[in-house]
């Protein structure tokens, strides 16, 4: 599988999604953190409303001198669901623009607010796309219920993305499988795990092999499977070692290996809202 740092896969709307992206929490880190990845070259930056972050990855992309060279997520969490979605939507647009941004992917962060709202919200997105104000809209954690609830609503359009909980601890098998058959890219966070199993014996096993960190290895696992990881990290010296997942491959064993480890829900790190009514 010969990957670098700037592969893409393209979505629905044409618009090419690198394989790889930094994700960024909340406001007080996100602009020294985003300048650490752009200087290691990542190119694909995922944000969100709730985290107050957007201006900061802006910002960043903007000293950078990168403007329109980066792919830019965010996202508009259940709160603002409803007749609260278009002004949410038009108040990140206009925040990037401060800085002379876009953003390449709108997404819906999470579907707490229940299946009128979220199916109100997700037309809101469609609109706007249509509108030329959004280039591609998705999801995220999003069950395979959830999809298939916009379809039979009446959405026009199937999500081009849906960004949920992934690695090998917790492979929300149904979810992938069903986006995987319906043309949606799967973007995985929390791939790492926040560190949180790095002792697990078959991950130390396989980076004792190889030579590299618990963060790699299982990077390479997210990648392998045809994912997009969205590893996090405010220390600039772990950003950079994340980045350095293309000088190796996991073979059939490793994987088959990491593939074993699934706990399904129990193996989640976060609050991993999918099956969420």
């Amino acid at each position: 599988m010969s990957l670098t740092i700037n592969s893409t896969i393209a979505l629905r709307s044409g618009k090419q999604l690198p394989r790889l992206g930094f994700g960024v929490y909340q406001s007080t880190a996100a602009l020294d953190s985003s300048r650490a990845a752009l200087a290691s070259k990542y190119i694909h930056i995922d944000s969100a409303r709730v985290y107050r972050n957007e201006s900061e990855v802006c910002q960043a992309v903007k000293e950078a001198g990168l403007a329109g060279q980066i792919f830019l997520t965010t996202k508009v969490t259940s709160k603002e669901h409803g007749d609260k979605t278009s002004s949410a939507v038009d108040e990140s647009i206009a925040r990037a623009a401060e800085h002379g941004q876009k953003w390449s992917l709108f997404l819906l962060h999470d579907p707490c607010s229940g299946p009128e709202k979220r199916l109100s919200a997700w037309k809101t997105l469609e609109q706007k796309q249509k509108e030329g104000k959004l280039e591609s809209i998705g999801v995220s954690n999003f069950s395979e219920i959830h999809l298939k609830q916009l379809v039979d609503g009446g959405a026009e359009t199937v999500p081009e993305v849906n960004q949920i909980e992934l690695h090998p601890w917790c492979q929300q098998k149904p979810i992938v499988e069903y986006c995987q058959a319906n043309g949606i890219v799967v973007q995985a966070y929390c791939p790492i795990v926040r560190g949180q199993r790095f002792d697990d014996p078959v991950l130390v096993k396989i980076t004792e092999k190889l030579g590299k960190t618990g963060a790699q290895v299982l990077i390479r696992w997210s990648l392998q499977k045809g994912y997009v990881p969205l590893p996090k990290s405010d220390t600039p010296s772990r950003i950079a070692s994340n980045a350095e997942v293309y000088d190796f491959e996991l073979s059939t064993e490793d994987m088959a290996a990491l593939d074993a480890l699934d706990l399904g829900a129990a193996g989640a790190c976060s609050w991993n809202p999918v099956g969420h009514v």
